[in-house]
């Protein structure tokens, strides 16, 4: 958990394949602890083809009952299938010319936010920004996307920077 804490959340990410990766790994975290799904990323990654939108995307029924039998993940049939559909609304956003970088970097603005936290008590679970996108990416028709677990995407992926001032992992 250190390691992670202090080498890659809250990092500015702009790789669509890493993106995805936080993404559905916090949806993936919904009603566990983070460290439960930590300890199981490489089981993820093996289990998701590294989390390449396009090989996830075409994933199909019998790739879901793979996956339901797959120990190295959290074997929740819909967490599942909302992993497999989310790909397929990445995918599209690169069809249409756009992209999840793109979609997910509008709501701060291009830029992360800063909230210069001073204790964990000043660090929010959701914020009118993680609203924002997860009406936004519901609408598109993603799931597992509530505002808190945006928000905590938006934490990991470097969306904004949480690290309490004090944080030796602070940049900036």
């Amino acid at each position: 958990m250190r390691a992670y804490h202090d080498l890659e959340w809250g990092v500015p990410l702009h790789d669509e394949r890493a993106l995805f990766e936080l993404l559905m790994l916090e949806g993936a975290q919904a009603g566990l602890s983070w460290s439960t799904i930590l300890r199981r990323r490489e089981g993820y990654r093996a289990a998701f083809a590294n989390f390449e939108v396009g090989r996830v995307a075409d994933f199909g029924d019998a790739d879901v009952e793979r996956l339901m039998t797959d120990t190295g993940i959290v074997r929740n049939r819909q967490k599942i299938l909302a992993t497999i559909s989310n790909a397929r609304l990445v995918r599209e956003l690169r069809d249409t010319g756009s992209s999840f970088d793109r979609l997910v970097w509008s709501f701060v603005g291009g830029q992360p936010l800063d909230h210069r936290p001073t204790s964990m008590a000043h660090v929010p679970a959701t914020t009118a920004e993680s609203e924002a996108m997860s009406r936004a990416l519901r609408k598109r028709g993603f799931a597992f996307v509530g505002p808190t677990i945006c928000y905590a995407f938006m934490q990991s992926a470097g969306l904004v920077n949480d690290h309490l001032v004090t944080c030796p992992a602070r940049r900036s």
